[in-house]
């Protein structure tokens, strides 16, 4: 009989994603191991086993053989201890590198005679002194590239640390070699010990920025944990109790007053209240709630005291779903294979076959028994082929265009997602907040014959200002700006799901739905026409009455951003296709999706359905891009090729998403896609450049043409227009009216 248990386990060690990959692919060889879902960013890995055939022990040891370290996951605070251990150790090793690399960087300007003038100490260029400098950067600080590169060429596979070992070293030994067999006395031979270290140095500064940006998704699932209530208010046994979140149990009492957050998902058992539902649905507006409301968990009452029956706990919570969707998506997004990969899977085999092969040649046939020629020949093939441009090329151009993105206001979380954007051929928008600004306004104020405009928003205001609904503070806030002054008010009344009711100046008020007006039989026939319009348009209509007669209505409605329309029509002329998903109702909805000519709704959707909606579009070959602002919008910003969080937006939303739109402004969604063209393009320019460039060179270095001092000089050049040409991105101009049909896929 199977003994079916999971573990989670936080793994150390892991540089690049052919460690997770390893990883998993040793742990699926285990027996009782049914799955292992090892994941780089939260440097974790989950693994489903039969626990009457292999113990959690077996499977750290397993993961400690592969190269790496294991242990069962503590809690979040030791996980974020470890990640702040890893970064200040980051920091650590790039000072000492930098401080030890400074110097030989100076050296450098006495290589080249435009830079001649520039005074070097002659210390400096003694050879043995940078061979001190250079060697603790090359094999303590720098020990962990080897120790990478030792691991994948073990598994029979080539990444970016082997490219990094091979040229540093060649760099480097061949540095070695010069100043051993030079005299010093009579020359400085041609170092390269500025190369090696320096190359190091750089790479440890991006290493420590990717250690930076790790974790982030994790924090964002601790953000969304610090949404839910602490404590509930329990009935048990006749008596009030209050008890600890995780103790509430199904069937359970609970008593929330006015302004606290609902513990669990639950049915209203006694009164009326307001709960401002947007961290599940986005929307603005509060929903009014009594006895047979279903209410969630971490939601807000608003402002009544209301008795619920608990009918979901602890996982089975909304709020606990919405964690567990953005977990998933977390731990199901594969890393992408970055190009260069690709190209080393091949060029390191062959380069260093063709180095050993033109050693050989030179040993044997040119210069038989020779051992100085048939080694310069040799690292010069090596030197010329040294992958720094070809490390270079994809990480200074995601630099620069991230760099670029910045200023425009966008931020990209990490260079992969840089990557993915080109892919998007379609963009789903939230409504609330993305597209409209998320704060209802008084809209539209319609007066009876015979009334006062002034006067109705006089009488309407004052009876709304004892309100404690939501609503109401949009429209006093309306009618002050007008500079209307409100009366004094006796007999106020609120109405749960109706209204208000109140006496202002002996004057009998009545302000809400159509519902008020039938209970004390208002005649609103004659506006009942005018109601339905404002509804189609997406507001919330109230009617008034002074007297028991009909004396107005007034709308409010959440408004469209300014920059919304030309930023949607700027997506659809770039061929992408453009869909509203909201958590709000069918009608509202459709009525900005027709301002904004948007043609594909869907609305009414709860945060793990906008996921499931999401999956199905990936299914259909679409790659999606989903922009929105709340917490409700998480589990479809996780599940996304590519989560864009409007920054005017929640801390939850900007956490989960990949990229984040810091202005609020829709046309960074085009311009995020137009940089992740430029920057790709920009990328493989810089690989054809580099890879093109120092292949060109390797026969001229096996013929014995090329010195190796020369080599690096063609090196150095090599990476210098790799970087030149990176720089163009910060350049990049955008314009907002400009209108090109990608070629999406």
């Amino acid at each position: 009989m199977m003994n079916a248990q999971a573990t989670s386990l936080q793994i150390t060690g892991m540089t690049c994603a052919a460690c997770a990959a390893r990883i998993e692919k040793g742990l699926h060889k285990m027996d009782g191991v049914t799955m292992a879902n090892v994941n780089l960013a939260l440097e974790n890995a989950t693994v489903e086993f039969d626990s009457s055939r292999v113990a959690v022990s077996d499977i750290i040891s397993r993961v400690e053989k592969l190269g790496y370290g294991a242990q069962v996951k503590e809690n979040d605070q030791a996980v974020f201890n470890h990640r702040e251990e890893a970064i200040q150790k980051q920091k650590r090793k790039f000072a000492i590198s930098a401080i030890l690399s400074l110097p030989l960087l100076w050296t450098m300007v006495g290589h080249f005679s435009l830079t001649s003038f520039i005074y070097v100490p002659e210390i400096l260029m003694n050879p043995w002194v940078q061979m001190i400098l250079a060697t603790p950067v090359q094999f303590i600080i720098g020990g962990q590239f080897y120790i990478s590169a030792y691991k994948a060429l073990r598994d029979q596979s080539a990444n970016m640390d082997v490219l990094v070992v091979m040229g540093t070293s060649a760099a480097y030994f061949y540095s070695v070699y010069q100043a051993v067999n030079t005299n010093a006395q009579l020359h400085y031979p041609h170092l390269y010990f500025e190369t090696s270290a320096v190359l190091i140095t750089l790479i440890l500064l991006g290493k420590l920025f990717e250690a930076k940006a790790k974790g982030r998704s994790s924090e964002a699932i601790q953000k969304l944990m610090g949404l839910q209530a602490k404590t509930a208010l329990v009935i048990r046994n006749d008596a009030e109790r209050e008890i600890s979140i995780e103790d509430v149990v199904v069937g359970d009492i609970i008593l929330i007053r006015p302004g606290e957050k609902i513990p669990v998902d639950g049915e209203i058992l006694e009164g009326n209240t307001a709960v401002d539902e947007s961290m599940l649905t986005g929307e603005s507006l509060p929903i009014d709630k009594e006895a047979g409301s279903i209410v969630f968990g971490s939601t807000v009452n608003k402002n009544g005291f209301i008795t619920i029956r608990a009918t979901k706990v602890g996982r089975d919570t909304a709020l606990a779903q919405i964690i567990k969707v953005v977990e998933d998506a977390q731990g199901s997004k594969a890393p992408i294979q970055r190009l260069a990969d690709k190209i080393s899977d091949v060029f390191v085999p062959v380069v260093i076959a063709l180095a050993i092969m033109t050693y050989l040649v030179w040993l044997i046939f040119l210069a038989p028994g020779e051992f100085g020629p048939a080694m310069e020949s040799l690292i010069a093939v090596l030197v010329i082929a040294c992958p720094c441009a070809l490390g270079l090329a994809t990480p200074t151009s995601i630099m620069a265009g991230s760099g670029r993105a910045a200023e425009l206001g966008i931020l990209f979380k990490g260079g992969e997602h840089l990557e993915q954007t080109h892919h998007i051929n379609t963009v789903i928008v939230d409504k609330t907040g993305t597209v409209t600004n998320g704060k209802p306004i008084l809209t539209d104020v319609i007066v009876a014959e015979g009334m006062n405009i002034r006067m109705l928003l006089s009488f309407i205001g004052s009876a709304e200002k004892q309100s404690e609904h939501p609503l109401a503070q949009s429209i006093i806030k309306g009618i002050e700006q007008e500079g209307i002054k409100l009366r004094e008010v006796r007999d106020f009344e609120a109405i749960p799901g109706y209204g208000v009711k109140a006496t202002v100046n002996q004057r009998a008020i009545l302000v809400g739905t159509r519902k008020l007006m039938n209970k004390y039989n208002i005649n609103i026939s004659g506006a009942l026409g005018m109601m339905e319009e404002l509804e189609a348009e997406g507001k919330t209509a109230m009617i008034a009455s002074i007297d028991g007669r009909y004396a107005g209505m007034i709308a409010v409605a959440d408004t469209i951003k300014d920059s919304s329309g030309q930023a949607i029509a700027r997506l659809q002329d770039m061929g992408i296709e453009v869909i509203m998903m909201t958590g709000d109702n069918e009608r509202t909805a459709r009525a900005i999706a027709q301002q904004l000519g948007i043609q594909r709704v869907m609305a009414e959707l709860l945060p793990e359905e906008k996921a499931q909606e999401v999956r199905k579009l990936q299914a259909a070959g679409r790659k999606v891009a989903m922009v929105g602002d709340g917490t409700n919008d998480a589990p479809a910003l996780a599940v996304a090729n590519i989560g864009m969080a409007v920054g005017t937006g929640t801390d939850i939303a900007m956490e989960a998403a990949d990229i984040t739109l810091i202005r609020g402004d829709l046309n960074s969604i085009a311009d995020a896609i137009i940089m992740s063209h430029k920057t790709m393009a920009n990328i493989k320019q810089n690989l054809f450049w580099a890879f093109g460039y120092n292949t060109l060179g390797i026969p001229i270095a096996a013929a014995g043409f090329l010195a190796p001092w020369l080599a690096g000089v063609a090196m150095a050049f090599s990476s210098v227009s790799v970087v030149l040409n990176a720089l163009r991105l910060q350049r990049v101009e955008l314009n907002k009216k400009a209108t090109k049909k990608w070629d999406v896929h």
